[in-house]
């Protein structure tokens, strides 16, 4: 049992922590109070109503939100120029600190992912940690949670091949479940019962992670100064990004990712928050304190908790384990999507996880920052059908009166230093209020680079990042009314009831065809040529307001299908748009991923034909002897532990019934067998050793034509 530890070890008393949340959101608010008194001065003197009322009420929400992100900026803008202490690097040296003797896990969930992009990965971080002499402390485990049999197979014999590459037997290890029960959370529980004990710390990675070996180091020597920290989650930068969209992304989370983090970290110290990846965890608490509730009710509100992150660190801070966020420590890396679709797909699981936090909100004994981290995820989603409430209340509003018949019955300012002011410059102050509030942030981050010399060449001078940052805001303005309309959709869908699938992220960034983007995109178009139409009608100046917002819209289709095209990305990085500091001077572990992608790029179009043939998986695993072999060497370990005896059971292997599923796989092929099916047969070694003796004896009449077909395709090759 591990001891629950007094937080103020690491943290500042209580009284400096209170008075940072104070001063912090106390500004957000006097922000949000003072210009929410001219919005309704403004509605005043119009003529009061209960539309204008929901109005208000609707503008102050979303003031507020957008205050807060502001003062996010602000607050990290002074401390990145004045510096700080009061962040986890700073509380203590750590640099000298040994680490002998202690075991770190570093861990890859994987869920029916690339598996080459994921080693090649894994291989980055670990030859960058063999440069630092400390490889003994680390071990590697890819922790598969794939149900495609195909990826399956490929995922054993691209580790074998890794494992033998690295010579890094007994250092990295693959291990798939059997059942992918509770997700990435239930794939990390489960390591943790099997493996935990063995380590002190394990460092959760994405299938997409690449982490440099000192950073790692590093969150292991901090760990070992604090003995009462129970996480430290670093920020990861984007990289890797070729398609428009995911350069400027990319461009956006290098730049501005710094200021805001640095006032994330103002307010929330030892109280930080957990992204689910790249972060080191204590192990010991993390399985004593972290095992997540089932939520009541049905989903998609109850049942399992889908963004687990948030909530684990909650409960970490619940039990005095103190979570930090790491973020002046360089050297972590993920990639993101590469087109608007692909992105609203990750956003749309995201959302459904956030939402399920309004019932973690009132659990027994989180703290009350826990809470804010928690309300602040949520608001991230219901912001969007707010906003969308809000313009069609003000549409409303506009048409009610115009087509009333009623005249306004104008009456002064309350404010005195607004009463010789127009209604019309009265609104056009609070819109200009609102874009400083908005732009203030972009503006403070370029002033952080302006002020770093090394960091302004990192991004191909000012003048680039200047251009990037216009060219980005235009982007974001046209993008920012798609998001209101997926994320209102997605808000809906759940609120109605609609739950969604665990699907694999897509990657790639070959571009969005148009034909997809129209079917996707077809009902944002509809919108708004209809909308733009009303206003139109309604009030051709009118109209003339909306149109950032209507222009997103009506042009979804092609900004969705040029923003995904990676000759574009690459024009942009041409002219300098969009530069970061990894393409300008990447670290040796991008280097290192790109060049071994590169490598297996030489025979994409061999290995996609390969790997895009139905079933080629299992055939490789039933004809090839090397990958059966493999195959069968890891089952055989599998079934040696006890832990997974009833899971052998429970899917049928080991039965008649496997073995019947054999003989239908060799005489119909594996279109007769259900993909359940044939992870049964997969599933059991006795099976698979059979089937490998089987389909090389057998005569061929009583094999089915598939099979005599990739026997031919496989002697040839071979050959």
């Amino acid at each position: 049992m591990s001891r629950t530890p007094d937080i103020t070890d690491v943290s500042a008393p209580s009284l400096h922590r209170g008075l940072r949340l104070f001063w912090f959101f106390s500004s957000a608010v006097l922000l949000t109070g003072a210009v929410s008194m001219l919005f309704a001065d403004l509605l005043w003197r119009t003529g009061w109503s209960a539309s204008r009322t929901v109005l208000l009420v609707l503008f102050i929400i979303l003031f507020l939100l957008t205050a807060i992100g502001c003062i996010h900026g602000v607050y990290g803008f002074f401390i990145r120029i004045f510096g700080t202490n009061r962040r986890i690097t700073g509380l203590k040296p750590f640099k000298s600190q040994n680490i002998a003797g202690v075991s770190t896990a570093i861990i890859f969930p994987i869920y029916n992912e690339d598996s080459v992009r994921v080693l090649e990965g894994l291989r980055a971080t670990y030859e960058s940690l063999e440069r630092t002499g400390q490889l003994d402390r680390f071990d590697f485990f890819i922790l598969s949670d794939s149900t495609n049999p195909d990826r399956w197979v490929e995922e054993e014999k691209n580790w074998c091949e890794l494992v033998r590459d690295l010579d890094a037997l007994g250092k990295i290890f693959y291990r798939r479940r059997l059942f992918n029960e509770e997700r990435k959370s239930g794939n990390v529980r489960d390591f943790l019962n099997t493996w935990g004990k063995r380590y002190r710390y394990f460092v959760c990675c994405d299938a997409d992670s690449v982490m440099r070996g000192e950073t790692l180091v590093d969150l292991v020597k901090l760990m070992e100064v604090h003995p009462t920290v129970g996480l430290i989650q670093t920020v990861p930068a984007l990289v890797n990004a070729e398609s428009l969209f995911g350069r400027i992304q990319q461009f956006a989370n290098r730049l501005y990712a710094p200021v805001f983090i640095s006032g994330l970290n103002y307010w929330a110290l030892d109280f930080g928050n957990y992204w689910g990846h790249n972060a080191i965890i204590r192990t010991e608490p993390f399985m004593q304190y972290c095992d997540l509730p089932q939520l009541p009710g049905r989903k998609p509100f109850g049942g399992q908790i889908l963004s687990h992150d948030f909530v684990e660190a909650a409960l970490m801070l619940r039990e005095n384990w103190a979570v930090w966020l790491a973020y002046d420590l360089e050297g972590s890396y993920e990639e993101a999507p590469q087109a608007l679709i692909d992105n609203a797909q990750r956003e749309r699981r995201w959302c459904q996880g956030n939402l399920q936090h309004s019932l973690v909100l009132f659990a027994k004994g989180l703290r009350g920052v826990s809470r804010m981290h928690l309300i602040l995820g949520i608001f991230g989603y219901v912001a969007s059908p707010l906003w969308l409430a809000f313009m069609l209340t003000f549409n409303w509003i506009y048409w009610y009166q115009k087509y009333t018949g009623l005249s306004d019955l104008p009456v002064e300012s309350f404010n005195p230093y607004l009463k010789s002011w127009s209604g019309t410059a009265h609104a056009l102050l609070i819109f200009v209020i609102c874009m400083v509030v908005i732009m203030l942030p972009k503006f403070l981050a370029l002033i952080d680079l302006a002020h770093d010399w090394p960091r302004r060449k990192q991004f191909g001078g000012l003048l680039n990042a200047i251009g990037g940052v216009l060219g980005e805001t235009i982007f974001s303005t046209l993008h920012a009314p798609l998001l209101m309309l997926w994320h209102t959709r997605f808000v809906l869908t759940n609120i109605a009831g609609i739950s969604v699938g665990w699907t694999t992220q897509n990657r790639d960034a070959d571009g969005t065809s148009w034909l997809y983007a129209a079917k996707r995109h077809w009902g944002h178009t509809l919108i708004g040529l209809a909308w733009g139409w009303f206003t139109w009608k309604l009030d051709p100046g009118l109209f003339w307001w909306f149109t950032p917002v209507l222009a997103g819209m009506v042009f979804s289709v092609p900004l969705s299908v040029l923003t995904s095209r990676r000759n574009l990305g690459a024009r942009a990085k041409a002219v300098g748009l969009f530069l970061t500091p990894e393409e300008i001077c990447p670290p040796p572990e991008i280097v290192s991923l790109r060049s071994h992608m590169a490598i297996h790029d030489l025979t994409e179009a061999e290995y996609e034909t390969n790997r895009c043939r139905p079933h080629a998986g299992l055939a490789a695993a039933v004809l090839d002897p090397y990958v059966n072999a493999i195959h069968v060497s890891l089952l055989r370990e599998k079934q040696l532990n006890p832990v997974y005896a009833e899971h052998f059971t429970r899917i049928g292997a080991g039965t008649d019934a496997a073995r019947e599923l054999g003989e239908k796989l060799l005489a119909g092929g594996p279109e007769k067998l259900k993909s359940s099916e044939r992870m049964t047969v997969l599933a059991d070694q006795r099976v698979m050793v059979w089937l490998h003796q089987q389909a090389w004896v057998r005569p061929e009449e009583k094999l089915a034509p598939w099979w005599r077909a990739m026997i031919r395709e496989f002697s040839q090759r071979e050959n």
